[in-house]
């Protein structure tokens, strides 16, 4: 079989139908098989697939196992020369898996490749990063990225050079839509699951670096993409979060790594419960200290 699409979905009915209507279309001739992996959705996704997509592989978690775990699931019942991992708030354009396929076929010195993410209102996505340093847990989300918006560590961590109207190599494209060789994900064992809902997609591209994997951008392959529809859903998903990113750089850069996330949350805690404290201090509306701090004791203080 020439391509396996796995799809991870989790509470997302109305666009998962819009994600298989999208494939279906942009897979007509090809020698490709769909699997789902439901996590646990309560809002009838599982049963729109049964019905409506007898065709497609659909495996059913009770409970929500995270992306990597779900995704993994969904590999090792693929039987794709390829694997494209794409998400259920996505919508492929009909050319999108030709245009993929086609530089993979030709060029077997790369691992996989990835498509120009689009808005629903067809301006760019500018989602391919550079992966993170020590240094970028100081710059990223804590008071000088509000100071320094324009750092040049944000602008090496955002890609901002990065030409989106032509092909080139990119270092982390999300995992929203990324084709893969199925020899790549197998010699790697596929995502790390101790990364359960974020992060999973920079170290599986980090590992695929490490062993001299290439990664390609495909402009003229478009895939819109509504981005967090998922995660908007998830109530946990600051702690899940800073979880899964202190997991990502004790894994790289080991307890320097561990001390420069810690650091830079607690200074990130402070700034934000002082102007906190402040703003109620003049009677103006503030967010209640306890929740948050509670949080951030948790995650202080975690191994």
């Amino acid at each position: 079989m020439k391509l396996s699409v796995v799809i991870t979905s989790w509470n997302t009915r109305a666009l998962l139908r819009r994600c298989l209507d999208s494939v279906a279309a942009a897979t007509d001739g090809l020698d490709a098989e769909v699997i789902v992996v439901d996590n646990g959705s309560a809002d009838g996704s599982a049963e729109l697939v049964a019905m409506r997509y007898p065709s497609v592989v659909l495996l059913r978690n009770a409970e929500n196992l995270g992306y990597a775990i779900a995704t993994n699931q969904g590999a090792r019942a693929a039987r794709g020369e390829y694997l494209l991992l794409l998400n259920s708030d996505t919508e492929l354009d009909r050319s999108a898996l030709d245009a993929l396929i086609g530089w993979l076929d030709q060029r077997g010195d790369y691992a996989g490749a990835a498509p120009r993410l689009l808005e629903s209102d067809g301006s760019v996505q500018r989602a391919c990063m550079r992966f993170p340093r020590r240094r970028t847990a100081f710059a990223f989300g804590t008071p000088l990225e509000r100071a320094r918006p324009r750092s040049r560590e944000l602008d090496r961590y955002y890609a901002r050079d990065f030409d989106y109207e032509r092909d080139g190599d990119v270092e982390q494209p999300p995992a929203a839509c990324l084709l893969l060789r199925r020899s790549a994900w197998d010699e790697l064992g596929g995502m790390d699951e101790s990364l359960w809902l974020f992060f999973n997609d920079v170290d599986l591209c980090a590992r695929l670096a490490e062993g001299g994997g290439r990664l390609r951008f495909i402009a003229s392959a478009t895939v819109r993409h509504v981005g967090g529809a998922s995660t908007a859903r998830f109530t946990d998903f600051v702690p899940q979060w800073q979880g899964d990113r202190l997991r990502y750089y004790r894994k790289y850069f080991g307890a320097a790594g561990v001390a420069c996330v810690k650091l830079a949350v607690t200074w990130t805690y402070l700034d934000w419960a002082l102007r906190t404290a402040w703003a109620s201090l003049r009677g103006k509306p503030a967010d209640s200290l306890a929740p948050t701090s509670r949080a951030f004791a948790s995650f202080l203080f975690c191994g």
